[in-house]
C-alpha cells in the first residue's frame, strides 16, 4: 500500500532516471542526457525494478522498450516530477527578464509561420535570455506530449481537453484553398470543380484523409490526394509550380504572398465545415510552475494582438 511506503527510502533521482530511459528508449543516451555513466544507470534501474516490482524496461536490438507497467507509470510519474520542479522553481521567484530557462512548444507549423514572430518579439522585450524550442505536435499527439513533458505547452484545435489540463482559446481558424496564380480554375470554385481537381494534403504521418475529406463526406464527395508532405509551407511551394490545389490556414497569407500563391474562397457548401478554434493547453501541474504559467499568459496576449491586427 502506498501509505505505507517509508518515503524516507525512496531516491526521488530515479525517478529521474525513469524519466530519461523512457524518453531515450537507450541507456546510453539517457546516461549521456543525465550527464552519468551508463553504469550508473544500470544500477539506478536496478533498484527501480526492485522498488516497483517490475522489469521496466527490457533490451531491444535498438535500445530498451517499456513494459506494459512502465507505460502505465510514464504520466504519473512525469506529473510528480513537474510537480516537485514546479515548487523548486516557485523557491525563488520566476522573473522573466533574469530567466535564461528554455521552454518547448509544440504546434502544427502553420500555427508557428503567424505567432512566432510576434511571440519571439514579446519575448525579446520581457523575456531577453529566454530561448524556445518549437516543434511540429500533430493534435493528435498533443496531449500526450504534454503528459510526457515533451512539449511545456501546445497550441492546438482542440475543443474540449479532461480535467488534467488547462486550456485558453486564442481565436478561430478558417481554411482557404491555395492554388498557384493562374491557375486554369480561376478564382470562383465550384464544389464539383474542386472534387476534380488534384489534391496535395498536409499530413505529419502521411495519411491521405484528412479533416477537408471529412467534410466532403458529409457532402458525398470525394477528392484525389495525389501528393501528402509534412508542412503547409512545402505544400504552398508545390503549389505555386504545379495545378494542384491545397487547404490552408488563412493565416499562411503573408508566406503564400512570396511564393506567388492565391489563397481563394472554398467552395461555399465546404466553407464552414473547415472552421475550428485555437487553444493554448498545457497540464495542470504544469501550471504550477510560474515560468510555464508566464509563457502560457504570454502566448495568449500575443495571439489576441495579432487577431486585433488582422482586424
Amino acid at each position: 500500500m502506498l501509505q505505507r511506503l517509508d518515503l524516507s527510502r525512496v531516491d526521488l533521482n530515479l525517478l529521474v532516471l525513469f524519466e530519461a530511459v523512457e524518453r531515450e528508449r537507450h541507456v546510453g543516451r539517457a546516461a549521456k542526457s543525465l550527464h552519468l555513466s551508463p553504469s550508473a544507470i544500470s544500477h539506478g534501474l536496478a533498484r527501480l525494478r526492485r522498488l516497483l516490482q517490475d522489469p521496466l524496461f527490457l533490451k531491444h536490438p535498438k535500445g530498451v522498450v517499456p513494459t506494459e507497467r512502465a507505460s502505465e507509470l510514464t504520466a504519473p510519474i512525469a506529473d510528480v516530477l513537474q510537480r516537485v520542479r514546479g515548487v523548486l522553481a516557485n523557491a525563488e521567484a520566476f522573473d522573466a527578464q533574469r530567466s535564461t530557462r528554455r521552454f518547448t512548444i509544440g504546434a502544427p507549423d502553420a500555427v508557428f509561420t503567424s505567432l512566432l514572430p510576434s511571440l519571439m518579439g514579446a519575448l525579446a522585450q520581457q523575456g531577453p535570455r529566454i530561448d524556445l524550442n518549437v516543434q511540429n505536435i500533430l493534435p493528435q499527439q498533443a496531449l500526450a506530449s504534454l503528459d510526457a513533458r515533451q512539449a511545456d505547452l501546445v497550441i492546438e484545435p482542440l475543443e474540449e481537453v479532461p480535467p488534467r489540463f488547462r486550456a485558453s482559446r486564442l481565436y478561430d481558424e478558417d481554411f482557404a484553398i491555395a492554388m498557384r496564380v493562374g491557375h486554369p480554375l480561376g478564382s470562383k470554385l465550384t464544389i464539383s470543380r474542386y472534387c476534380a481537381c488534384s489534391h496535395v494534403l498536409v499530413s505529419g504521418a502521411g495519411d491521405p484523409h484528412g479533416n477537408v475529406d471529412v467534410a466532403l463526406e458529409k457532402l458525398g464527395r470525394t477528392r484525389r490526394v495525389a501528393a501528402t508532405v509534412p508542412h503547409f509551407l512545402l505544400a504552398l511551394a508545390l503549389v505555386a509550380e504545379t495545378d494542384l490545389l491545397a487547404a490552408v490556414p488563412r493565416l499562411a497569407a503573408p508566406h503564400a504572398r512570396r511564393l506567388g500563391v492565391a489563397l481563394v474562397e472554398p467552395p461555399a457548401p465546404l466553407s464552414p465545415l473547415t472552421r475550428s478554434s485555437l487553444s493554448v493547453i498545457a497540464t495542470e501541474s504544469a501550471m504550477a510552475d510560474a515560468g510555464v504559467a508566464w509563457l502560457f499568459r504570454l502566448v495568449a496576449s500575443c495571439a489576441t494582438q495579432g487577431r486585433r491586427r488582422r482586424r
